[in-house]
């Protein structure tokens, strides 16, 4: 994001401000930004429930605690990052844990599920979650996910959903997450991705980019990223359609759309 020395911050605390929002009242429509965000136009997969793309299954649903489901996301992480039984994975941006939830499901007893989330109220209520619903392989750990409070290659799978586009530095958050992962270990994201350049007129206003919607990046820009950050075995996908970027006020009008994103950490997965 360019600008004046402060910028970066000043995005954190419209994102904070935001999140804090929707945590206290339990729901978000998408990405919290109401039908605008998340790329709400593009066709939503089977399972979605509310405009965004969730991709979540009517039993997934079930078998969330309640309060859990935001509607925040725009795609389904855990499956996407195909977690095996005893794996550690990472959540970046958890929210109020729903990917955590049935991530942990996914790796069972023996595995452990971490989500990082830099907005206070979500934490508290995702930990409250985890408490009343016994959820014991979940811990959830308050934080920036350009800065994460997670040790050295400790983590087998990264996953994220429709948050990384939140980041001002979203090159960092991909070292951060090469960083923490295991030789060999995945990153499975989620993410509104961008099909053209968007003004910077619009990557310039701060809630904006905390409606998921001014902070998204081109296919090539995210490739290049985590290519920087040491990825391998890279796969950036558009889900939704080519809307042209212009200077319209919904994540479609400026060409945002849902996407998938895959890369692996050269090496092989020993723990």
């Amino acid at each position: 994001m360019s600008g004046p020395e402060g910028a970066e911050e000043r995005v954190h605390r419209s994102v904070r401000a935001r999140y804090g929002g929707i945590a206290g009242q339990g729901s978000g429509g998408c990405c919290g930004g109401g039908s605008s965000s998340c790329g709400c136009s593009s066709p939503a997969h089977p399972g979605s429930t509310g405009c965004c793309a969730s991709g979540y299954s009517e039993s997934e649903l079930a078998s969330l605690p309640e309060g859990s489901n935001l509607g925040l996301g725009c795609g389904n992480p855990p499956q996407l990052g195909l977690l095996r039984p005893g794996e550690v994975v990472l959540d970046l941006g958890s929210g109020a844990g729903v990917d955590c939830f049935l991530a942990a499901m996914k790796v069972g007893p023996s595995g452990r599920v971490i989500g990082v989330d830099m907005t206070p109220e979500m934490v508290s209520r995702a930990r409250a979650l985890a408490r009343s619903s016994e959820r014991t392989n979940v811990e959830f750990r308050l934080g920036e996910i350009e800065h994460l409070p997670v040790e050295d290659a400790s983590v087998d799978v990264v996953l994220s959903n429709c948050v990384i586009n939140l980041a001002p530095d979203q090159g960092q958050v991909y070292r951060e997450a090469f960083r923490v992962l295991r030789p060999g270990g995945r990153l499975a994201v989620a993410d509104v991705l961008a099909t053209g350049p968007i003004p910077e007129e619009i990557r310039d206003d701060p809630q904006r980019w905390a409606s998921c919607s001014s902070g998204a990046l081109t296919v090539d820009e995210v490739t290049d990223r985590l290519r920087s950050a040491g990825f391998d075995s890279i796969e950036v996908s558009l889900l939704g359609g080519t809307a042209s970027a212009g200077p319209g006020g919904g994540p479609d009008e400026i060409g945002v759309v849902p996407g998938e994103v895959r890369a692996t950490k050269p090496g092989d997965l020993r723990r």
